[in-house]
């Protein structure tokens, strides 16, 4: 869902030449398999389109992208080990860093809830993303 609101985001400010975005897990279940169905209805009942196809982060992934943003602890810690140098450690943080309502927190699971579990993650990711690439552009301006 992070992605999905991350690309929705930027193309609605005309960013989206300036990134490559995609999602990952640190766990090998589901790979190859879609969304959750409850994950994708969410996202479209907050106007957001998913496509997403499960995959699990490599040690690549680490060189590749500038930021790797974990939603909980045990993700987090997943993929600090992976990460082999200073410079892949410090582009690892928590999403919610970015949230004003529970900075440095976990994003919940909401696997095993029901659609309210689902609207309060979407809710969290859209407030922590929208502060996250607030903090992108000042940081392109000022460069």
């Amino acid at each position: 869902m992070a992605e999905a609101i991350f690309i929705h985001k930027i193309k609605q400010k005309g960013l989206e030449d300036h990134f490559e975005v995609d999602s990952c897990g640190t766990s090998n279940y589901h790979i190859g398999d879609n969304a959750d169905q409850r994950t994708i209805a969410t996202a479209k009942l907050n106007g957001v389109d998913m496509q997403h196809c499960v995959r699990q982060l490599t040690a690549s992934d680490l060189e590749t992208y500038d930021y790797i943003v974990a939603m909980d602890q045990s993700n987090l810690k997943n993929i600090l080990q992976l990460a082999t140098t200073p410079s892949q450690r410090e582009k690892v943080f928590l999403m919610r860093t970015y949230d004003e309502h529970g900075m440095g927190e976990e994003v919940p699971d909401p696997y095993y809830g029901n659609e309210k579990h689902f609207q309060n993650v979407y809710e969290i990711l859209n407030r922590s993303i929208d502060k996250f690439i607030s903090q992108l552009e000042k940081e392109s301006h000022n460069s």
